[in-house]
């Protein structure tokens, strides 16, 4: 069922959704925004980062995939109907998620399958769908993340790069309901880009609503993606999936373990964690 934006806050350490703001204040928040960006908006035709304003030039910006109408309307439906029917808990910067993957340690870099019962049966098509393009044919998810964002609960989420241990190189994201802004960001600049070695570069990549996302190379490794509250507009809901690393493929460290997770994984009878 889709909350109203009134349950109770779950946001720890810095991060912020409007319900805390009330009680923590945004002090800190708009000191950390109050530095020299220079702002770019990805073009997927070209394949570059095109200015937003005249006194820089555009740039190759590599590591992103985007295909649009992924899913049909009727699928989006029913997708959503399906994920409202399993309890949304309450996440950080006023999001609300559905967890199903292992349970994981990533400071002692553990993890645990005691829980873990695969992906949800909803998604198997999807996951098929992804494997018919060229460059996802090999692409085995053991995790997906459903997150819901919503304008009057203030939801975001902080700039990061993905943890890349257990993770491997393709994060893919199906994109739901609304369009919205995915925001990379290179906080030391770039060195080789004339006037642009200091200050922070931001690369906004339009997601439109029903598309698909894949981050690899430069964008998953080196730039970090966020989504600004601002760019919440209505009610976003979106699954990630990601797959292992190479520590847990074939000849790796884990691989036994990896063995494990990709086989629950893909029974597709999973329940949220």
């Amino acid at each position: 069922m889709q909350d109203d934006g009134s349950a109770s806050c779950a946001c720890k350490g810095i991060r912020r959704c409007l319900k805390c703001e009330n009680v923590k204040g945004t002090e800190q928040l708009e000191e950390n925004e109050a530095k020299a960006v220079h702002r770019f908006r990805y073009d997927p035709e070209t394949r570059r980062a095109v200015p937003r304003d005249a006194d820089s030039s555009c740039f190759p910006f590599p590591g992103v995939f985007l295909q649009e109408d992924f899913i049909s309307e009727e699928e989006e439906e029913a997708l959503i109907r399906t994920m409202d029917r399993d309890v949304w808990n309450d996440s950080q910067s006023g999001r609300r998620k559905q967890d199903f993957g292992p349970k994981v340690n990533f400071k002692k870099r553990k993890v645990r399958l005691s829980s873990f019962s695969g992906l949800p049966a909803v998604s198997r098509s999807l996951v098929l769908r992804m494997q018919s393009d060229a460059s996802l044919e090999d692409f085995r998810p053991v995790e997906q993340c459903n997150l819901e964002y919503l304008p009057q609960r203030g939801s975001s989420i902080d700039p990061h790069l993905d943890d890349s241990w257990l993770w491997g190189e393709r994060l893919v994201t199906v994109n739901m309901l609304s369009d919205t802004t995915l925001t990379m960001s290179l906080e030391e600049g770039l060195k080789e880009e004339a006037g642009l070695q200091v200050e922070e570069v931001q690369v906004s990549v339009l997601l439109p609503r029903r598309s698909l996302l894949v981050l690899f190379g430069e964008a998953r490794h080196r730039w970090k993606h966020s989504i600004r509250r601002e760019d919440i507009q209505d009610r976003r809901v979106c699954s990630t999936f990601r797959e292992l690393s190479e520590h847990f493929l074939s000849g790796g460290r884990h691989e036994e373990m990896g063995a494990k997770l990709l086989d629950v994984s893909l029974s597709f009878r999973g329940t949220p964690a």
